[in-house]
């Protein structure tokens, strides 16, 4: 029996009955600490797909735990020290992977982990009570793609339908790609109300896909709400992201999904966001594009092995790199710097790893004057057997480091920021259970990838008006560097401040902003990632 309605309470009441195994029966995102006052225990616990972000700092016998790394900054033993790791993967892939944090002795608790502190002992274990690597190494499902699609809708709808209970009314974010459309028409359809859903919008064309969340709003019967943006928008919240997210992030996304939270808010208290439906159904280009890397390495090898030898070294030449970077053709010097990148790779999971980073190791350690050594999710890469291919490979580690530490991070933190609770339906366990054991055949069936979605929504939006390619929800920050926005950048990446924290070297920085001068478009990113940088560094050292 219950003494209140609290959802919390459940939480309790399921923790004294069945101790820790607990967890196997819950459903959903979740992120708490339970002290066992009998064992003098405490135990901390994160939610399977990291949702819910759960921070601890471990030194000299204090312990500080809370949801937010900034909480840390009040107690007056919290030491600042820059930890090597953190910022190497920050340079590395634009976020902090866990376990790593920005500081030392600090570290994030990995998704789907608990952890147990015993107060007498002092001592910290950590366990894992959910892996989607054993799930992928399940033997494959034999189902035909017409059933497939049928129990996947099956699942959907439940998962859903569990995301809409509530006291409040819901809304659901449509950017105008599949993930989003699919909930929001399999919720319409049983509704007698009309879903409320929100998109932003650019001005730039090329980057703008609300005029696509308009009309599907309008065939599936929603109450919709958009808001076009421009670079003033983006100059009123900047100087407020590194508050709003703690440590350095870089995912230039964080601005259209601030915004489209603080939107929705003025609406609804909770909002439904369609993450993780490209990491399990199989809809990045990056998975198109290792396959067909991949088929072209196979080919190389099978060439005569002294030709293969002689071709290397002469791709990875002074000359043929002059000729590469003197060409005036669009991004050329990036692909050539990919391409060098990809034929040093000795595995799959090495080339998965690069496709994934934004500088190489040599670059960072350039950045930042240090040496690093990561050991992270990517790592686990080489126990995924078999049965799985490179895209299953490349789906199964991007659930556990890019989606965790990325994408739901940027959420998280947008939604928090202005008190919308956001939900992520995509993420509900027994989809990915059910979705992990299909063959890739079915998953990209016919050569259509993320073929189970678009089956689904193909029911409710035309095939010829929603199958277009897909824009993303990101920023022209090219654009805008060199429009508005290049006072702010170059106020930011000033040799004074850099040199005085003394964290990146300068000489490398510029070299950087030179190498984008000089036609490397590419290194925008990197440009972007030091602002984020300086402006961080300028909130919280």
């Amino acid at each position: 029996s219950f003494n209140s309605n609290s959802d919390t309470e459940v939480v309790l009441k399921s923790f004294h009955k069945w101790g820790i195994k607990a967890l196997d029966k819950f459903i959903g995102m979740f992120s708490f600490a339970i002290y066992d006052s009998k064992e003098k225990s405490v135990y901390f616990i994160r939610d399977r797909a990291g949702v819910k972000p759960f921070y601890y700092y471990y030194k000299d016998n204090l312990f500080l735990f809370a949801s937010e790394l900034k909480s840390f900054h009040c107690h007056p033993k919290f030491i600042k020290d820059i930890s090597k790791n953190g910022i190497a993967s920050y340079f590395k892939y634009g976020y902090i992977i866990s376990p790593y944090t920005i500081f030392q002795n600090t570290f994030k608790l990995p998704p789907a982990h608990w952890a147990k502190l015993n107060l007498k002992t002092k001592k910290f274990e950590l366990f894992k009570y959910w892996d989607q690597i054993k799930i992928y190494n399940e033997e494959k499902l034999e189902i035909s793609p017409k059933e497939a699609v049928k129990e996947v809708e099956k699942i959907l709808i439940s998962s859903f339908k569990y995301r809409m209970v509530s006291d409040v009314d819901v809304g659901v974010f449509l950017s105008g790609g599949y993930d989003s459309t699919c909930v929001t028409a399999l919720l319409q359809k049983d509704s007698t109300k009309k879903l409320k859903t929100f998109t932003i919008g650019f001005h730039e064309e090329e980057f703008n896909e609300a005029v696509f969340a308009k009309e599907y709003a309008k065939i599936l019967g929603t109450d919709h709400h958009e808001l076009y943006i421009k670079q003033k928008d983006i100059l009123d919240v900047i100087e407020n992201i590194a508050f709003i997210y703690d440590e350095p992030f870089s995912d230039n996304s964080i601005f259209p999904t601030l915004l489209v939270s603080k939107f929705a808010k003025n609406s609804v208290s909770v909002a439904l966001s369609a993450d993780g439906g490209d990491e399990i159904f199989g809809g990045y280009t990056k998975y198109r594009d290792i396959y067909s890397l991949m088929q072209k390495i196979k080919l190389i090898e099978n060439l005569d092995s002294i030709l293969f030898n002689k071709f290397i070294p002469f791709i990875k030449s002074e000359v043929i790199k002059n000729m590469v970077f003197s060409l005036k053709i669009k991004n050329t010097p990036n692909q050539y710097n990919k391409l060098i990148d990809i034929l040093k790779s000795e595995s799959q999971e090495e080339i998965f790893e690069r496709a994934n980073m934004i500088l190489s190791d040599y670059e960072i350690e350039n950045i930042i004057k240090s040496h690093f050594f990561l050991q992270t999710n990517f790592n686990t890469f080489r126990y995924l057997n078999e049965q799985n291919d490179i895209i299953s490979k490349a789906m199964a580690i991007d659930y556990s480091t890019y989606m965790s530490d990325d994408i739901l991070v940027k959420v998280d933190r947008a939604s928090m920021s202005v008190s919308l609770e956001a939900r992520e339906p995509f993420l509900d366990q027994r989809i990915l259970e059910f979705v992990a054991k299909l063959p890739t055949s079915i998953k990209l069936y016919n050569g259509s990838f993320k073929y189970l979605i678009k089956e689904i929504v193909h029911k409710y939006i035309p095939k010829e008006i929603i199958q277009r390619p897909k824009k993303g929800f990101s920023i022209p920050i090219k654009e805008w560097y060199e429009d508005e926005l290049k006072d702010f950048f170059k106020e930011a990446i000033n040799e004074k401040d850099i040199k005085e924290k003394g964290i990146l070297n300068y000489e490398a920085v510029k070299n950087i902003i030179k190498r984008y001068d000089n036609g490397e478009s590419n290194m925008i990113n990197i440009i972007w990632q030091i602002f984020l940088f300086q402006l961080w560094c300028k909130r919280w050292l």
